[in-house]
């Protein structure tokens, strides 16, 4: 390959085809994050639905039994706080909104 243009030809051309090739593996790539993420909230949102339908049910069945429910895990027998009950609340959301946040930041 004397002629320059020629070799110029032939070099662009190759560089096309490497970014061509690496656009393609990234893109992949990006599908596929995006495809494990949407998985990913579909679990957790089933798995959320399944809960909330399982102490439905079991508050429907202590309701039908007589039994009152406190809910957040304490036996009637147990007095219950409301307002510490509301900031233990807040402060697991506030730790799931870091966690979350963190989850998108690590993944993107």
């Amino acid at each position: 390959m004397s002629n320059p243009l020629v070799q110029a030809f032939f070099v662009g051309r190759a560089v096309a085809e490497v970014i061509n090739e690496r656009l393609e593996v990234a893109f992949t790539d990006a599908l596929s994050e995006i495809g494990k993420f949407d998985a990913e909230a579909r679990e957790q949102l089933r798995q959320f639905t399944e809960e909330v339908a399982e102490r439905a049910n079991r508050a429907a069945t202590a309701a039908e039994a007589g039994q009152t429910t406190t809910g957040v895990g304490t036996t009637p027998a147990e007095s219950v706080d409301l307002q510490a009950t509301i900031d233990e609340l807040r402060a697991e959301i506030a730790l799931l909104r870091n966690e979350l946040q963190r989850y998108r930041s690590s993944s993107v």
